[in-house]
């Protein structure tokens, strides 16, 4: 007999994979160059020279049975002591080695965070638009996933909304700054002001509420901008950080768990996820990929390119008429579609071979999501198509 809940899933297939896979399957009729893919948020801009050299000095340097050996359950001591050390220098925090778990990106820090602080039941708050993944994540642990309703005029939080859905059966909220797919930013007011509520509820209801904070994209903000710490503004926080995103790294699955250490329980979450690991088949992310992205925690990909995309196809969409707020990190934006069904606009979109993701999986139905990391290039030659679309379908622009 085949487990139902996970047969069930596959007519549940992601819509921005199935679209990547269209937009693939047309490349190849069409060649790639014609094909104005926004659907798959895959970096586009390549992993810093630091990182190769960290990477091949290991290789040249270290002996090799070691390097490529498991790594110890709970992740490679020298690792997590300098990424609690870059954490401290660079937010004024008090991490130690006990506080952080590596992990194979932020996907399996936010699985190892939801097993740890919930039981089957349970509620799990969280703010569209969001990452529709967070289902699976959510779902798959027993937890229920709750979701407050969007802010469309800033895709900041509804705190109305927010309080009258927290309640006895809340035991984690779980965010995304900056957002996918709004690419909204969260304030240090804001941050303050969840913090102050998920205190006050805590009491209430005689029980912690664990705050999960889904951070691939941190570093991802622009206009001179940076995003507030979010483990900064409350005790009970569990921040779920990737590599993908900063260093350009997302096939190499690596990235890291970091438990507040004013949480009381920090040390024991930490040492709970090795034994999540043994259920969940996680064990030892890989010890290259921990050693290398240790030697430069500190370096990014170079993200002008992102944000000069963001700028020509932002002035493009509100020239045509788009409603559209200026993401102020990410590599998305999100505007709402030119009519009430976004998938059906999405599907006339693909008529001119610009592929959209309709935002109905994200909770937010009549948008629609564009991942601009791609060439700088193809996005300034898809800005007369984008134009020609919608005038010819709707008579805009």
């Amino acid at each position: 007999m085949i487990a139902e809940q996970y047969r069930k899933m596959l007519g549940q297939k992601s819509v921005i994979r199935t679209l990547a896979e269209k937009a693939a399957e047309r490349a190849a009729l069409i060649g790639k160059e014609n094909v104005f893919d926004y659907s798959l948020g895959n970096p586009s801009v390549p992993a810093p020279q630091c990182f190769t050299e960290a990477v091949l000095s290991l290789l040249q340097k270290e002996e090799p049975v070691a390097l490529h050996g498991y790594s110890p359950t709970l992740g490679i001591w020298s690792v997590k002591e300098a990424i609690a050390a870059s954490l401290n220098e660079r937010f004024g925090m008090n991490y130690g080695p006990e506080h952080i778990f590596p992990t194979s990106a932020a996907a399996a820090s936010i699985a190892h965070a939801l097993r740890a602080v919930t039981a089957p039941g349970d509620e799990v708050l969280t703010f569209a638009p969001f990452f529709p993944e967070y289902h699976p994540y959510v779902d798959l642990t027993g937890a229920v996933l709750k979701v407050v309703p969007a802010d469309t005029k800033a895709f900041q939080i509804d705190f109305e909304a927010f309080e009258s859905m927290i309640g006895e059966k809340t035991a984690a909220v779980l965010i995304n700054t900056p957002n996918n797919p709004s690419g909204a930013v969260y304030s240090a007011d804001t941050l303050t002001r969840l913090a102050r509520i998920l205190t006050e509820k805590s009491k209430s209801y005689g029980h912690d509420i664990f705050l999960i904070s889904d951070e691939p994209y941190r570093e991802i903000v622009f206009d001179g901008k940076k995003q507030p710490y979010v483990s900064g503004f409350y005790a009970n926080t569990i921040a779920c950080y990737s590599f993908s995103k900063a260093l350009s790294l997302p096939g190499e699955r690596i990235g890291y768990l970091a438990v507040n250490p004013a949480c009381p329980d920090a040390a024991l979450i930490v040492n709970m996820c090795g034994q999540i690991s043994r259920g969940i088949g996680h064990n030892c992310p890989s010890s290259l990929m921990q050693l290398a992205v240790a030697k430069v925690l500190d370096q990014t990909a170079d993200f002008s390119i992102y944000e000069k995309n963001r700028n020509l196809l932002y002035d493009c969409l509100t020239d045509i008429g788009f409603e559209v707020v200026k993401p102020e990190g990410t590599f998305y934006i999100f505007p709402k579609a030119l009519e009430e069904d976004a998938v059906a606009f999405c599907e006339k979109a693909l008529q001119y071979d610009l592929v959209l993701v309709p935002a109905d999986s994200f909770a937010c139905p009549g948008y629609f999501r564009m991942a601009y990391c791609v060439d700088t290039q193809k996005v300034e030659r898809s800005l007369p198509v984008l134009r020609r679309f919608a005038r010819e379908m709707y008579g805009r622009g």
